[in-house]
């Protein structure tokens, strides 16, 4: 089915399902037709299950899954609401989504689906299981003419031929970690820096060697294994290095004598590109081990042919230590997860352009011209990773554009092969323009740079392969006649214009190091400084930003387009207003796409799981042409993208000391600073009770973050007024009292060594006299809403946890509120995935509502409701009340009844787009934010 078959298909079922919409009449009507007309499923009856049994409390439906996708569907009838909550049988009251996550909890692991859709006929909501607390993407049926590709997950089982891919190469690497651990065994000095290095390129060099006879470059395939197993295991090592040497041979500089001596040797080719070049390398005495695994598992019973050199490059850096890999920050990524850099950066309009071209008839003269000139295209687009690993993203955009390059060849072959003849057809065809030598790295690990050249001479090969099917005729690969230009440095401290002058690029693209300001080196930190030597908090920048900064730096006025993976805390709180804020001022960088946060995970067996964000960006405004990216895939168009990867205009929510709005003040809790002195547990406690009665007066329950939300009882000691000849007959309390002095005067810091004339107090004491809202500084990313409580003024509030003396219910609800956590989610930092939470960006700067009596006596009872939902589950933590999967159906009632009392308060009303959308929603706060900050001081 063309695009535009689908595209009338779409059109005519939405045509006949408008107004349609019988829950259980119509429902599996709908889907079997959807999937057949739409989405060219022959036997969709075969691909759909409806009503599969899910034990419950009862046994309960599920009413359509969709194994080979992943796909659970839990329809409504026509006019449901979909986020409106429904009554269960027991009593709980559920979201057609929230059904579907508890049928969900009840199958097993291998059955959990990555897509949940939601319906009613005219509306789809799709959830991506990767994000569960996520939007829905919403999809309505009267647009599925236009956007009937959002829903081709229902259908799409991946590539076939990419799982394989993936299968094998993932099994090479565990084969070159096998070599790697023998050889490494064998080695005299083996932690020897020129044993390593020796050891590596041995590995690489093998590689090259299993993939050129399987894949046909050496002559006879099994040609590399039969040579070397005319030798035994103590002549094997000697073999080796002799096939090396020649390989690096130009026939006509070998021994004239060597086709008599060793008519094997003499037939291998001549490889060129410098592989084979160091005649230094160090190799180990064979074992029979090593010969069993290179001659069996690693050649005989495996086909390196049909390895992906995109994901192998990757698993073959694997073979590298751990540790290293940790201490370098380097993670592995996906083909998928490249193309969501590569496509909206080039590739996808490079194919819009190509397939434009193609559209057009034969007859059209300008056609043959226009593919010849976009061929020409292709060949001198210039890329540079300047972050580039093993050289994945390098890798996987010269096969993406040589497979555009095919296309062309394969319709000039098809409208003429002897105008190609006449273009040089044959062993020598000079049809192929694209070249890896478009291709420039910088990566800081010597091993990683051999590796990302070998995958691309993969590619190059596998490529043209692919060209020989096309146009029947075998190509000559060897020897190389290209290179890519990957040069070993810290991209820091390099100047990128001595790679690559930027007057011939075009791309800049990679996934730079994953560290965080805290995890970084000492080094590290201060090559950022060096980047940012005037900004204020660049130590807090993440180890990312030197490469968005010498990026802006070099590409100037140029334009030139990069993208850049990154860790999602760049685009949250105080990094949005030092960082974003820096580069847009002095650089005026233009974000041109975005993917907000989703988990980026690798193809290595040791698998890297990161919350991060792709950013796209340049020094070219274009109007009304940014995309918006989800997680899905599925994007938006933008006038402007905003640093919070928000469809809206940058604006930067500075620190403010007080509120924006007239609502009491939030300040951090009390910090001791004590080493310990302070603090007891509920055991310290009781045993100090049991010794000395008297300071029961001075002993306080004591609650930060963990102590608030897991219920855990910790106390400490108040001495604020404390009589000293009281404190004198508790010896325990004086030896503590004696231990904070000492600790506080033995001190690096000025700042607490003077806190030890008085060592009887907190150093900073923010305790109220009167009940207190806690928040707590850190909290699971994983909830939907913080949980925040009441306090009374006896416990003491640590500094891990803020408080806002003298509020109530109004603002316990408001801070309860979606509103409020959505404005927490945008401008709020992380700490891996995990909100943390700043009086001064968030509470702060978060606009209030301004709500009737009437809508804030609501809200008043809303919150109340809360309050009573919890104490239903007196065993239960706040943790666990606020886990979303667990949390109890009269908890989750409370809230949806509080969210919906405060967006009517801001009036959010039904069916705007703040009430059900969370990016709405912030948009509209981001708006009232910005009306604030441009009224006049009163």
């Amino acid at each position: 089915m063309t695009a535009a078959q689908q595209q009338q298909a779409a059109k005519n079922f939405a045509a006949y399902w408008k107004g349609k919409g019988y829950e259980k009449g119509e429902s599996q009507p709908f889907w079997l037709s959807l999937l057949r007309d739409v989405y060219g499923v022959e036997h969709p009856e075969q691909f759909i299950q409806f009503e599969e049994q899910v034990h419950l409390d009862h046994t309960s439906f599920i009413d359509g899954t969709i194994p080979a996708t992943h796909v659970l569907i839990e329809q409504k009838g026509l006019g449901k609401d979909l986020n409106k909550p429904i009554k269960q049988s027991d009593g709980a009251l559920l979201t057609p989504f929230e059904q579907a996550k508890r049928y969900i909890l009840e199958l097993p692991v291998s059955q959990h689906p990555r897509w949940v859709v939601t319906c009613n006929f005219s509306t789809f909501y799709v959830y991506d299981m990767e994000r569960p607390r996520g939007e829905p993407e919403i999809i309505e049926l009267a647009n599925l003419e236009k956007e009937y590709y959002r829903l081709q997950f229902l259908v799409d089982a991946g590539n076939e031929h990419l799982k394989r891919e993936m299968e094998v190469s993932i099994a090479a690497g565990e084969i070159v970690g096998l070599l790697y651990d023998a050889f490494y065994k064998q080695y005299a000095n083996s932690e020897s820096e020129h044993s390593l290095k020796s050891l590596n390129k041995l590995c690489v060099r093998l590689v090259f060697c299993l993939y050129a006879e399987d894949a046909g470059i050496f002559g006879h395939h099994g040609m590399f294994h039969d040579y070397l197993a005319a030798f035994d295991t103590r002549g094997m090592r000697k073999a080796l290095v002799e096939l090396f040497r020649v390989l690096d041979t130009k026939p006509q500089d070998r021994d004239p004598y060597l086709q008599d001596d060793n008519p094997e040797l003499a037939a291998f080719p001549y490889v060129n590109g410098g592989l084979f070049s160091d005649e230094n390398i160090e190799i180990p005495p064979f074992t029979d081990e090593i010969r069993n695994l290179l001659l069996n598992k690693a050649s005989e019973d495996f086909n390196w042919a049909e390895i992906s050199p995109t994901i192998f490059g990757a698993v073959f850096e694997s073979t590298l230590n751990p540790e290293t890999r940790r201490s370098g920050g380097m993670h592995y990524t996906s083909i998928e997860n490249i193309h969501k850099v590569i496509d909206p950066l080039f590739l996808d309009a490079l194919k819009a352009e190509l397939n434009e071209i193609l559209a057009r008839p034969r007859s059209d003269s300008w056609r043959t011209r226009l593919l010849t000139a976009f061929q020409t295209k292709l060949s001198q687009l210039t890329f540079f990773d300047p972050a580039c690993g093993s050289g994945n993203f390098l890798t996987e955009t010269y096969l993406s554009l040589r497979r555009l390059e095919n296309m062309i060849i394969a319709d000039q072959t098809k409208e003429s092969l002897g105008q190609i003849v006449m273009r040089g057809l044959g062993a020598d065809f000079a049809g192929i323009k694209v070249s890896i030598s478009q291709f420039y790295g910088i990566e800081i690990n010597d091993f990683a740079v051999t590796v990302a050249k070998t995958a691309l001479w993969i590619a190059e090969s596998q490529m043209m392969k692919e060209t020989e099917t096309i146009i029947s005729i075998p190509l000559n690969f060897l020897p190389l006649k290209t290179n890519a230009y990957i040069m070993e440095g810290n991209a820091l401290r390099t100047d990128w214009e001595t790679i690559v002058p930027k007057s011939k690029l075009n791309y800049i693209m990679g996934n730079p190091p994953f560290l965080g300001g805290m995890y970084m080196s000492e080094i590290q930190k201060g090559e950022i400084h060096s980047i940012f030597p005037d900004v204020t908090g660049a130590g807090e920048f993440d180890y990312v930003t030197g490469w968005y900064c010498k990026a802006t730096e070099y590409i100037s006025s140029k334009n030139i387009h990069c993208a850049f993976v990154s860790t999602n805390s760049i685009c949250q709180g105080s990094q949005v207003i030092t960082f974003w804020k820096y580069l847009i001022e002095h650089y005026h960088v233009h974000i041109d796409f975005a993917y907000t946060p989703f988990v980026w995970n690798s193809e290595a067996k040791s698998q890297a799981k990161v919350h991060c964000v792709i950013v796209g960006f340049s020094r070219t405004m274009s109007s009304n042409n940014c995309r918006l990216f989800s997680s899905a895939g599925n994007y938006k168009q933008c006038a402007q993208i905003s640093p919070y990867l928000t469809d809206s205009p940058v604006v930067f929510v500075e620190s403010r000391s007080t509120p924006i709005c007239n609502v009491p003040k939030m300040r951090f809790g009390s910090m001791p600073r004590d080493g310990g002195g302070f603090i007891l547990t509920a055991e310290e406690k009781t045993a100090l009770l049991q010794s000395e009665p008297l300071a029961a007066q001075w002993i306080r329950p004591y609650v930060g973050a963990t102590e608030f939300l897991n219920s855990k009882e910790r106390y400490c000691l108040w001495l604020v007024g404390a009589d000293p000849g009281e404190i004198n007959k508790c010896p325990t309390v004086k030896k503590r009292v004696e231990f904070v002095r000492d600790f506080r005067a033995s001190s690096k810091a000025a700042a607490t060594r003077k806190f030890a004339s008085t060592p009887t107090l907190f150093c900073q004491i923010a305790q109220p006299d009167s009940t207190y809202i806690i928040v707590p500084e850190t909290s699971s990313g994983k909830r939907r809403y913080i949980p925040l409580g009441f306090m009374d003024k006896d416990t003491i509030a640590s500094n891990l946890v803020f408080l806002i003396p003298n509020a109530g219910l109004y603002e316990f609800g408001v801070l309860m509120s979606n509103v409020h956590n959505s404005w927490m989610r945008l401008v709020a930092g992380r700490l891996k995935s995990d909100y943390r939470y700043a009086k001064d960006i968030v509470y702060n700067n978060f606009v209030w509502c301004t709500p009737s009596p009437e809508q804030k006596r609501r809200i008043e009872q809303t919150a109340q409701g809360i309050l009573d939902a919890r104490k239903l589950y007196p065993k239960s933590t706040l943790a666990n009340l606020y886990d979303d999967v667990l949390m109890p159906p009269e908890l989750r009632k409370a809230h949806q009844a509080n969210d919906r009392a405060v967006m009517d308060a801001y009036g959010f009303t039904k069916g705007t787009a703040a009430r059900t959308s969370e990016s709405a929603c912030v948009a509209e706060l981001m708006k009232l934010y910005q009306q604030k900050v441009s009224e006049p001081e009163k």
